[in-house]
């Protein structure tokens, strides 16, 4: 019996600005959402489920009943490649829940229990990478892409199938009417391509807005000099100011010249020492240094973002450029643009 590929490395996907054409690809291009969930992939052997993640973290712990699902549904010998995803809303309004997901990454198994009860998961299937004794990677996607729709024939919830289309107009309207549904934009696949773990061959299209925000305070950088990261802020419609993201990616220089930049906006306590605040602490990184050096809330920063997760942005933002044209109090969260809701059901069918 032939060993099956696993624990492997996902394939990855290159940022392009606009959804390329079918025919920019040797072999053609195909498309799927791109989901915004965990990636995930998944081997069933000998009758026990292993998931694996991009950042090779075993998920299978976390989501007991997944496991379960997976076990009963998907072949009894296979790797496939997907998303874990959480849904929330009613029928006819369903979207999927980032907030919901991250929470799921528990080490109590009393919580992970409790969690797998009250926010299920699902499995978005996206590639299959071995069925049976068969090592699907050096195949064309084409190839692999037939036999997974053959097995995922029989896919019932919470497992699904990712839709594909050839159909670049449709998947230009994809982009737009998915991100109503929590999805993250478009993905192009060359049908031609062997799967190639840990290497950028696809490409995915995401949503990039701007707004203007409010620099709330700095993170000093892991080396011990200069900016690691900028704090941001938006003014709700009580006239609070609340934490919404952050701007990390400064190049070493860039990060030595804006503590210059930034040294007349610091807040000092009475003995002139820079007064220090403190971000909530993530369960992805339980030790970090989230303490950051407060400023005055009156410079303002326009940033590019993709998408909004409840009241914060959803990814780290990146720079755009200073503008001393507005006012700090003008930032509020009406200026984002959010997109129109659509229904996660229609997604997955």
């Amino acid at each position: 019996m032939t060993d099956l590929p696993f624990p492997i490395q996902p394939m990855l996907a290159k940022a392009v600005d606009t959804v390329p054409e079918p025919d920019s690809a040797p072999g053609g291009l195909v498309y799927e959402p791109k989901w915004d969930g965990f990636r995930a992939v998944v081997r069933i052997e000998d009758g026990t489920c292993e998931i694996g993640s991009r950042g090779s973290k075993a998920l299978t712990r976390y989501f007991p009943e997944l496991v379960e699902a997976l076990l009963r549904i998907l072949p009894a010998r296979c790797v496939v490649d997907g998303e874990i995803v959480v849904r929330r809303g009613e029928p006819g309004a369903e979207r999927l829940d980032w907030d919901a997901l991250s929470q799921r990454i528990h080490p109590a198994e009393s919580r992970v229990r409790l969690l797998a009860a009250e926010t299920p998961s699902s499995f978005v299937a996206f590639d299959l990478l071995a069925l049976g004794d068969d090592d699907l990677t050096d195949a064309p996607f084409s190839k692999r892409r037939s036999a997974l729709e053959s097995v995922g024939a029989s896919f019932a919830a919470p497992v699904h199938l990712s839709q594909i289309t050839h159909d670049v107009e449709l998947a230009r309207r994809w982009l737009v009417e998915f991100e109503g549904a929590g999805l993250d934009g478009v993905v192009a696949k060359p049908l031609g391509a062997a799967y190639e773990p840990n290497k950028r061959r696809m490409l995915k299209v995401k949503h990039h807005r701007s707004a203007d925000t409010v620099v709330l305070g700095y993170r000093v950088h892991k080396s011990g000099q200069g900016v690691g990261s900028l704090l941001l802020g938006l003014y709700d419609d009580d006239g609070e100011l609340r934490n919404v993201g952050g701007i990390s990616a400064f190049s070493d220089q860039r990060r030595l010249e804006l503590v210059g930049e930034l040294e007349a906006d610091v807040l000092r306590n009475s003995d002139g020492e820079a007064e220090r605040g403190e971000t909530e602490r993530s369960r992805f990184a339980s030790a970090r240094d989230i303490s950051y050096i407060r400023l005055q809330p009156r410079r303002v920063v326009e940033v590019r973002y993709d998408q909004m997760e409840g009241d914060r942005f959803r990814h780290t933002v990146q720079f755009e450029r200073w503008r001393p044209d507005r006012e700090a109090r003008s930032c509020t969260f009406g200026q984002l643009d959010l997109p129109a809701a659509y229904d996660l059901s229609t997604v997955l069918a």
